[in-house]
């Protein structure tokens, strides 16, 4: 068991100054506080609060799909998307290998949406500020890692992962280029899947955009491969398609947008 000492030496983050388009400042200790079981454990020298709080991620589905009706037995959840970007991870194309670290980019997959778990999946449908959304993962990943995880074998594996986390938020190294174009590969892949799965009744065309935002070429293939299997599938029928003015949603550039890729 941790002693009390342990336990008050975390201090949770300082929120940052309001900002006057999000109506009330979100805590996630706030936030911990209302779960079903109560908050976790802060201090624990056992990682199973962490495990326990995990559970959230494989409950909680994600939003652009359940916008479009997709019920919760069929809705993929954060874990579902992750899992399989993880897989996706290990199968770089041949070019673009040798110059990866694929375990990297399989943890740094396993990590990006973990904040989730508490935040939830923010879309840019809920018109939340693209500062405001960093401010919460931020502030919920330093809840997990110092908080949950501090004690933990000296708090070094929550360090990593906060340090992998934020890798990806940069996104400045190659590793965190390609595990951001391989989450919109996945995306785009679920997208089709469900597509095919309502025999053309439901037009997800509308998440198409995210193509347009890949930013290695190698994974553009990837991605122009799958956006001509789903014109193939829709073939006459009418259907939605990347480039019928989805760019012009200024939600969606914000929410989208890369970094730029920083040159040698």
């Amino acid at each position: 068991m941790s002693n009390m000492t342990e336990q008050i030496s975390y201090q949770p983050p300082v929120a940052i100054e309001k900002n006057s388009e999000v109506d009330n400042i979100w805590d996630c200790i706030e936030e911990a506080a209302q779960l079903r079981d109560g908050p976790p454990e802060i201090g624990s020298d056992l990682p199973l609060p962490f495990f326990h709080i995990l559970q959230r991620l494989k409950t909680t589905k994600r939003e652009g799909w359940r916008r479009f009706g997709i019920t919760d037995d069929k809705c993929e959840s954060i874990s579902d998307h992750m899992y399989r970007m993880s897989l996706i991870c290990m199968f770089p194309p041949a070019t673009l290998a040798p110059r990866l670290n694929i375990p990297h980019c399989s943890k740094m997959a396993l990590i990006h949406d973990m904040a989730e778990a508490l935040v939830g999946d923010i879309t840019p449908m809920d018109k939340i500020p693209k500062a405001e959304k960093s401010r919460r993962e931020l502030t919920t990943m330093q809840y997990f890692t110092g908080g949950l995880l501090g004690n933990v074998e000296g708090g070094a594996v929550g360090k990593e992962m906060l340090k992998v986390w934020q890798e990806y938020e940069d996104d400045q190294t190659l590793e965190a280029h390609f595990v951001h174009d391989v989450d919109k590969i996945e995306l785009l892949l679920q997208m089709m899947e469900y597509e095919r799965e309502h025999e053309k009744k439901l037009d997800l065309g509308e998440f198409s955009y995210v193509a347009s935002k890949v930013q290695l070429p190698e994974i553009r293939a990837w991605s122009n491969k799958i956006l001509t299997e789903r014109e193939e599938f829709w073939g006459d029928v009418e259907h939605s398609r990347m480039d019928q003015g989805n760019s012009q949603d200024p939600a969606k550039e914000s929410y989208y947008a890369a970094a730029e890729i920083a040159k040698d």
